[in-house]
């Protein structure tokens, strides 16, 4: 299932590689072009039979996922944001690893497609990447698989910002898997702007993700000091690019906090750049 706002520049790019070598019925792909000015639905519509397009005129991403999931068929079901990249054989290998006992979620490995960013917004990935509960969380990659189970968890959650890191937190470590060989490029911001706009949001998310009662079975999303200590420690190249990821996280937090106090979460801050 893919929730689409306005974005007729990079749908194309997806539905093309989800169906390069796809078996004819192997997937049912629904488009929910919602809030659109621009072409989505059109270039979705595009493709034919392989993907049903069920438009609504409301910009809400839990309300098209809602009509994604009252025409969805079957399981296992995928929720594929509309302007990441993956293929054919990813979907296949994120299928397979929900038939592992016990296993509810599955996520594929992350990719930063990055050569078009400038070099602060680089640096901020650099250490991102590398911080634990990024690297085994579900979040932050545009794609989580889940089985009936765990559909049935994503449907207690409550509507947040950060939907997707509620949804990594919904299940616990040994619940939830990332898989090494399926693979997701990830377009981030290319430019300083953007990137602080982007973590403004995030930064909300996580305030008003920890305001509701969901039970964080995987644990907290946070970054300490002490990880970032230790990370210096271990390889003193990255102070730099720790100078530029700290400084991000303060200007978001202070930025964040106005909306947070006045318990405000409508406000979208989306980043265009990396739909360029």
């Amino acid at each position: 299932m893919v929730p689409a706002h306005n974005e007729a520049r990079v749908i194309g790019r997806l539905l093309g590689d989800l169906l390069a070598v796809a078996r004819p019925g192997e997937f049912d792909i629904i488009v929910v072009p919602n809030g659109c000015t621009d072409e989505t639905e059109q270039v979705a519509a595009s493709f034919g039979a392989p993907v049903r397009v069920i438009a609504s005129p409301e910009p809400s991403k839990a309300a098209a996922l809602r009509l994604g999931d009252e025409a969805a068929q079957s399981f296992p079901r995928l929720y594929v944001d509309a302007d990441v990249e993956l293929r054919t054989e990813d979907v296949r290998e994120l299928v397979a690893a929900l038939r592992e006992p016990g296993v509810l979620a599955a996520a594929p490995d992350r990719h930063l497609e990055l050569t078009a960013s400038s070099w602060p917004v680089r640096w901020y990935y650099q250490i991102w990447t590398r911080l634990p509960e990024v690297q085994r969380g579900l979040f932050g990659r545009g794609v989580i698989a889940v089985t009936r189970d765990g559909h049935q968890r994503l449907e207690r959650l409550p509507q947040v910002i950060a939907d997707d890191l509620a949804s990594s937190l919904a299940f616990a470590p040994e619940e939830r898997v990332i898989v090494a060989s399926a693979r997701v490029v990830v377009h981030p911001p290319r430019t300083w702007g953007d990137l602080i706009r982007r973590r403004i949001r995030a930064v909300t998310g996580v305030e008003q993700l920890e305001r509701t009662d969901l039970d964080q079975a995987g644990g907290s999303a946070r970054t300490s000091m002490r990880d970032l200590a230790g990370m210096a420690r271990r390889e003193p190249h990255l102070v730099p690019p720790l100078v530029v990821f700290i400084g991000v996280a303060l200007i978001a937090k202070a930025r964040a906090a106005k909306a947070v106090r006045r318990n405000d979460y409508s406000a979208w801050q989306r980043d265009e750049s990396s739909r360029a």
